[in-house]
């Protein structure tokens, strides 16, 4: 019932990996399956060299399989197996170059070795061809122990990782049911070999650490607890056995239970006959958690990229795409409130200073028609003073329209530039409601009239004044007894008479001078209210087509920008929606790969799967 359940919980693991499409995965998981379905234990012995691998597994078989001494070195891989007889092949693999992974093909050269050449066949000095590909030497014996099922496996001494069993199919490690580590007693254990039991652990529930050589180490038992403290501090899971193979090989031949026993190696039979019993059920378990925990990982480590990716896909493609739209509208709506609040912002200011600019030019002009007409008299100098008037407001009216024009067009370029990020600011032609000839649109001042001083209006202020001075001269002079008239006082009446004329003529110059700056007063207010009018009128006719032409291309772009909105919002939903159905079936897989796992793990340790296998697939 247990191997119907691990058997079951495996061949789940394949056809998950079926599924999947990984074909390497499935066929690791069959050869599993094949490898656990098999009756035999397969025990590969590694380690660095000289640690006394060969002489352990002569020891454990009682026979001198593989060579030994300082001039002798393992170079073959040797697979130590029950025969009736003994026996040794050496086996080569006629295909060059081949993954080291799986049994030795059917087609493999064997080639019979005598039995008093094993050494030297382990040695590696014979069997290889030209061309042929990774060799190995099979030794069979007459043993209890492997007839019960046990295969032991010498490798070649190494202290790499990737070097352990990589050369021949029948040594690695993908093969192996249980895998001893050998270092000797003389050392602890190193950081290679630890490093190697790291990665040994990873891929095979079943290792143990023998520390060989105990009879020439004194105080191999401290030499053992530092080296369990070592396996405990790197976190690996291995218990260690300390034998002696001289003292299990002298005690057989002697027949001595005591020193076989001080030899180690019962409790180290005992733990091969114990994995031999166990490989049904608690090894092959293990195995297959171990197994579970490498296949299942692979397959779940591309759905958590996919995942991962896809939740990092949520900032580009449609939804970033989405996401620039919503901005562009966001900006489109700044940008139309900026560029209206800045066309009616300058436009105001734009007038207010126009008419300043007028008012202060008119000032200019009238301060200097003061100034002239304080003394000339408009009499004789009307009409050169009229044509200076005519000319100065035109001058001042074109001066003013020029500023106007360039006020509007660095309006109409300031506004624009609020347009500039969608490549349309260009501008109306907004120059052509603006007049040209002002000089025909200005008011014409007609000449003020004015008071002349006549010569009749002469003759009769110097006659008032002159019978003043005659009357007040001649009644002085009578009390002097002389006449009324005389030549006194008909001279005083005379300059009299010339004074009153003079005092005349001043003040009707006087009132000329100030009846022609009142009218010119008049006709440069009525001008400036002409030509501010003008300028209100032109500079809302700017501003109107401004924003007309603006508001349009405001629509136009709003337009597009909604299309654009609307066509990404729709690529978004539907990406969404493939991306979400999409997670939920990576979520969905990765559920049923932990679910799957768990189950794994569950037997691993020897709890019963509390997830029926129906409902993972």
């Amino acid at each position: 019932m247990v191997a119907g359940i691990w058997l079951d919980i495996l061949d789940e693991i394949g056809r998950t990996c079926q599924a999947y499409g990984r074909g390497d995965l499935l066929q690791t998981v069959r050869r599993k399956r094949v490898q656990l379905l098999d009756p035999t234990l397969r025990v590969l012995v590694v380690g660095e060299p000289k640690q006394g691998k060969s002489q352990l597994v002569n020891a454990i078989v009682n026979a001198p399989v593989c060579p030994v001494g300082d001039g002798a070195t393992t170079v073959l891989p040797t697979v130590v197996g029950y025969a009736e007889a003994p026996v040794a092949t050496v086996v080569e693999d006629p295909t060059p170059v081949r993954p080291a992974v799986g049994p030795v093909p059917a087609n493999a050269e064997r080639t019979p070795v005598p039995l008093d050449r094993i050494a030297a066949g382990v040695a590696g000095t014979f069997g290889r061809h030209a061309g042929s590909g990774p060799a190995h030497v099979e030794i069979g014996l007459p043993r209890a122990l492997l007839k019960a099922g046990l295969v032991l496996v010498d490798t070649p001494g190494t202290d790499e990782v990737t070097a352990i069993g990589a050369g021949v199919p029948a040594a690695t490690l993908a093969r192996a049911d249980t895998v001893l580590l050998v270092s000797d007693s003389t050392r602890e254990l190193s950081v290679a070999e630890l490093n190697m039991l790291l990665h040994v652990t990873r891929s095979h529930p079943n290792v143990v650490v023998i520390q060989t050589r105990t009879d020439l180490v004194p105080d191999w038992r401290a030499v053992a607890e530092r080296n369990r403290k070592h396996l405990a501090e790197a976190g690996v899971p291995a218990p260690l056995i300390p034998v002696s193979a001289a003292l299990r090989l002298r005690a057989a031949a002697t027949d001595d239970h005591a020193l076989n026993a001080e030899s180690g190696f019962p409790a180290l039979i005992a733990r091969l006959r114990r994995d031999l019993a166990g490989k049904p059920d608690p090894l092959a378990r293990a195995a297959v958690g171990l197994t579970a925990r490498t296949v299942l990982e692979q397959l779940a480590a591309p759905l958590r990229a996919e995942l991962e990716s896809r939740e990092a896909e949520k900032d580009t493609g449609p939804i970033s795409r989405l996401h620039a739209a919503q901005r562009e509208v966001d900006e489109l709506r700044r940008c139309s409130a900026r560029w209206q609040n800045t066309l009616a912002d300058e436009m105001t200011d734009l007038i207010s200073d126009l008419e300043y600019d007028l008012r202060d030019r008119t000032r200019e002009i009238l301060r200097t028609v003061d100034e002239a007409f304080d003394s000339a008299d408009p009499l004789t100098a009307w009409d050169t003073f009229q044509e200076w008037l005519d000319r100065s407001l035109v001058e001042a009216a074109e001066s003013n329209r020029e500023w106007l024009v360039q006020r509007c067009d660095w309006v109409a370029r300031r506004v624009a530039a609020h347009f500039a990020r969608y490549g349309h600011d260009v501008l109306p032609p907004w120059s052509a409601v603006v007049p040209e000839h002002l000089a025909e649109r200005l008011p014409e001042m007609e000449r003020p009239r004015v008071d002349r001083f006549t010569a009749t209006q002469k003759v009769m202020t110097g006659m008032k004044g002159s019978y003043g001075g005659l009357l007040m001269f001649g009644l002085a002079l009578t009390l002097a007894g002389m006449p009324m008239i005389n030549p006194v006082s008909i001279g005083a009446g005379a300059l009299f008479g010339g004074k009153s004329i003079h005092d005349e003529s001043r003040q009707l110059l006087r009132r000329r001078q100030s009846t022609v700056k009142a009218a010119v007063q008049r006709h440069v207010d009525d001008f400036f209210v002409r030509a501010t009018r003008d300028r209100r009128d032109t500079a809302r006719q700017v501003q109107r087509m401004l924003r007309d032409h603006f508001a349009v291309l405001t629509e136009e772009l709003q337009e597009g920008i909604i299309r654009s909105l609307r066509s990404a919002k729709a690529a978004a939903d539907t990406d969404a929606a493939a991306r979400d159905q999409r997670q939920r079936e990576i979520r969905l897989k990765i559920t049923r790969l932990a679910a799957l796992y768990e189950q794994a793990q569950q037997l691993a340790v020897g709890r019963p799967a509390s997830v029926p296998l129906e409902n993972l697939t």
